[in-house]
């Protein structure tokens, strides 16, 4: 059986109660011999910050590029707001989408029968909702140059962000949700905005191309960025796979999150090429939540979209769909048994703490796997 060497970032806030529920399931995956992870863990974020001055350290990114894949809790929050802009909690994370080349984000809202009403919309409008945002991760606006605040004099100033893409990225990200799309219902819907930015033409023109040559089997739609996130909270079943750029991505997929009835429910994976000899693949696997300090230390923390994060992990870095699929039937049979965590609690349900919501799902994942 091949051992698979796995790094620990737990981070900030409730990143390391959540990642303590991911450690109970690959402990028992080992002890079970139904997988062989080795663990390492590390520092990023604030933590990394108050220990070494940096969000994270270089110790810490050799590890990141020496593992199989890296499974990261969250990072940030007020006690860091005053440190310099580029130590702040946040950067680690940057720093690892770019040095390891984690150029793909995947995240998927699928929407589990039994939290059909804990979504803002209708349950016509939800129930059964499987799509994907496929977001590219290492261009646009996060990260072109320049960007800079001027002071101008006069008690004025000017920031610059640039929005920048070269051919080669938008290609690259369009395969990933293409190849994607013939795995599930072949329709990939592209959102930018072509109408008031030069950025979005050529997205539009590279995404239409690589279809053309390459995937003319597979329906593609094309999408203004802001109808697509209106047409997200009016009919989002009428969508598949959503490829958009870092900007417009992250801002759809925070909208997807709420039609699963919390951010607490969205797990995500950041992918880089595929090795020519290896076969193998960078990889960051992470909650779409954020550090809720408010909440951190208290037991409140859902732990699912952390589990279904490492979930992702199986599936897209150690060939184990059908264990992948088993924690998701394993999470979905905790939810119909009506257990829940603060965010996603409603009338007539049972309260849980992450611990208790973790030790379901594992007692689940066991009787699946009996």
């Amino acid at each position: 059986m091949a051992t698979h060497k796995l790094l620990l970032l737990p981070g900030d806030g409730i990143g390391p109660e959540v990642m303590g529920e991911v450690k109970r399931l690959i402990d028992w995956l080992n002890s079970a011999g139904i997988a062989k992870f080795e663990t390492d863990t590390g520092l990023v974020g604030g933590s990394a910050y108050d220990a070494h001055k940096v969000s994270i350290s270089e110790g810490d990114m050799a590890k990141a590029m020496a593992a199989d894949a890296i499974i990261f809790g969250a990072v940030g929050g007020p006690k860091w707001d005053a440190v310099p802009y580029e130590v702040r909690p946040e950067a680690g994370l940057l720093r690892l989408r770019k040095d390891l080349g984690l150029f793909a984000n995947l995240r998927p809202a699928v929407c589990y029968p039994a939290l059909a009403d804990a979504s803002s919309l209708k349950r016509e409008a939800i129930e059964g909702l499987d799509i994907v945002i496929v977001r590219e991760l290492t261009g646009g606006v996060y990260f072109g140059e320049p960007k800079t605040i001027t002071d101008l004099g006069n008690g004025q100033k000017r920031a610059i962000d640039t929005q920048v893409y070269d051919t080669y990225e938008i290609e690259r990200i369009a395969r990933v949700a293409f190849d994607l799309a013939k795995k599930r219902k072949n329709k990939v819907t592209s959102m930018e905005k072509r109408n008031v930015m030069k950025s979005g033409v050529l997205w539009n023109e590279v995404v239409t191309q690589v279809h053309k040559r390459e995937y003319p089997d597979v329906t593609l739609e094309h999408q203004l960025a802001d109808s697509g996130g209106m047409m997200l909270v009016k009919w989002p079943k009428q969508f598949d796979v959503i490829v958009t750029d870092n900007l417009f991505g992250d801002m759809l997929s925070d909208i997807a999150a709420m039609l699963t009835g919390s951010l607490g429910m969205l797990p995500s994976a950041s992918l880089g090429e595929v090795d020519v000899k290896s076969k193998k693949r960078k990889a960051l696997y992470e909650p779409v939540h954020g550090s809720a300090p408010d909440i951190a230390g208290k037991g409140l923390a859902n732990p699912i979209a952390m589990i279904s994060s490492f979930g992702m992990a199986l599936r897209y870095s150690f060939d184990m769909g059908a264990l992948a699929d088993k924690v998701d039937a394993a999470i979905a049979a905790v939810l119909a048994s009506g257990l829940r965590t603060a965010d996603i609690k409603s009338e007539g349900t049972t309260a849980a703490s992450t611990t208790q919501m973790g030790e379901a799902i594992l007692k689940e994942l066991q009787k699946l796997h009996a």
